[in-house]
């Protein structure tokens, strides 16, 4: 079959009968078996045929052919005695899938040389290129703001191509089809084949490209936000992701809001939100602030709750005393674990004990309150104050006049030790008895 002729034979049964020259190019004495060719007879005429043909070729040439084979990249065009080739983009101004949607076997169409090569003979053909050029055909009352309809065509992630006429198509960029600030994929909104309806953003007729946009055919969020979202109204938002600063949250589809690290809980220290919440939780939020222009919202989940730290201020007032346990020790401070769940600071130099070493972590210990700062929410604490200030806490009298009654002598130790170190008055022989009287009960091991 392949030597009856130079081109490709789909019926052999019309040879049947017919008389033709043949070329004997083989053959086989064993199988007796010959083998004869007609293409052998007229190969070399047809080449000399297509160098009459190429010879006579010029590109922008139209030229009458026949379709002789269809790829899926392109078109095979038979033009008498040399092959052409319409490649899959020169079939038509519009998107084409396959070849087939355009031309049939056999068909006759007249194309156009696009280009060829003396030396390969291979020779480009267009067929579209016989048309107008649909963007020279676009309606010139089309302008942007106007709204025009289509067929999804393509689809990308990072858009869609919608044809609303053949061979005219727009992009709608993903971030066109939703008004919210959520980076995602143009597959969650649209399909090849969708019929959309969209406003025309930007339209350039020269450089035959157009920007199309579908969210702009519903309402803007922002526009009414002030009376949707009131400064100090309640609502429930959904949890879209974190950052070391705070929580990103979505009130709506297009309408997010920031809740800030510091306004997450009154008490608990949060290194990092995701310490607090899970991306798609439900948080109940309160709006703190409000900027349109910039499309953002300030939001607080703390706020929701009473400010405990106005409790607290008068419960860990400066100078009282409570129990804590050092958990941490950071930045040569101490953190003390203290009643309600907070947590204190305390600095090196007021974690000495009595017997001279200093505090461990996980020492349980009473800590005095030497600072309470409700703003910064900081308790600042010191174990050494607990027993330092009764060391130099006033007895109620002076060591002068303890003297003069010999009631030193008879005294506590701890009182005795006050009076000497009373710092306003001078040792009298009193204060020396007091000390040989506190020797003497060391010695006896009372």
């Amino acid at each position: 079959g392949s030597q009856i002729d130079v081109k490709p034979i789909r019926d052999y049964d019309v040879y049947v009968g017919k008389n033709m020259e043949f070329k004997v190019v083989k053959i086989n004495q064993e199988f007796k078996n010959v083998v004869v060719s007609h293409k052998a007879l007229i190969e070399a005429e047809l080449e000399e045929q297509k160098k009459q043909i190429i010879s006579g070729l010029e590109k922008g040439q139209v030229l009458e052919g026949t379709v002789k084979n269809i790829t899926s990249y392109g078109v095979f065009i038979d033009l008498g005695g040399v092959d052409g080739l319409v490649h899959i983009t020169d079939l038509s101004w519009g998107r084409v899938n396959h070849p087939e949607e355009i031309v049939e076997l056999d068909q006759k169409l007249n194309v156009v040389i696009l280009d060829f090569d003396n030396d390969k003979k291979r020779i480009a053909l267009g067929l579209k290129q016989l048309q107008a050029h649909p963007w020279d055909a676009l309606s010139t009352e089309i302008n942007v703001g106007d709204k025009v309809k289509g067929k999804v065509v393509v689809m990308a992630d990072y858009g869609a191509f919608v044809e609303i006429a053949a061979g005219v198509e727009g992009l709608i960029h993903v971030s066109e089809m939703s008004w919210s600030q959520h980076l995602r994929s143009a597959q969650d909104f649209l399909n090849v084949g969708d019929e959309v309806e969209a406003v025309v953003l930007t339209l350039d007729r020269e450089e035959r490209k157009m920007s199309l946009g579908i969210k702009q055919l519903m309402p803007d969020p922002w526009e009414a936000i002030e009376g949707k979202y009131a400064v100090g109204t309640k609502h429930t938002a959904k949890v879209r992701n974190f950052t070391n600063f705070g929580v990103f949250v979505e009130l709506e589809e297009g309408v997010d809001g920031l809740i800030h690290i510091s306004d997450l809980s009154w008490q608990k220290k949060i290194k990092h939100p995701s310490e607090f919440c899970k991306v798609d939780d439900q948080m109940d939020v309160i709006v703190l602030e409000i900027d349109r222009e910039s499309r953002r919202i300030s939001l607080g989940h703390k706020q929701l709750e009473e400010n405990p730290w106005e409790v607290f201020e008068s419960t860990f007032t400066e100078g009282s005393t409570h129990q804590g346990t050092i958990v941490e020790n950071k930045d040569k401070s101490g953190i003390v674990s203290l009643p309600y769940g907070l947590e204190g600071i305390c600095p090196a130099r007021h974690m000495r004990k009595a017997d001279g070493t200093n505090a461990e972590v996980d020492e349980t210990l009473d800590f005095v309150v030497i600072e309470f700062n409700k703003d910064a929410r900081k308790i600042v604490v010191s174990h050494t104050g607990t027993f330092e200030e009764q060391e130099d806490k006033p007895s109620g009298g002076s060591s002068r006049e303890k003297s003069k009654g010999g009631s030193s002598k008879g005294g506590s130790s701890n009182n005795a030790v006050n009076n000497v170190n009373q710092g306003n008055e001078k040792s009298t022989l009193g204060d020396l008895d007091a000390l040989a009287a506190l020797k003497e009960k060391m010695e006896n091991g009372k």
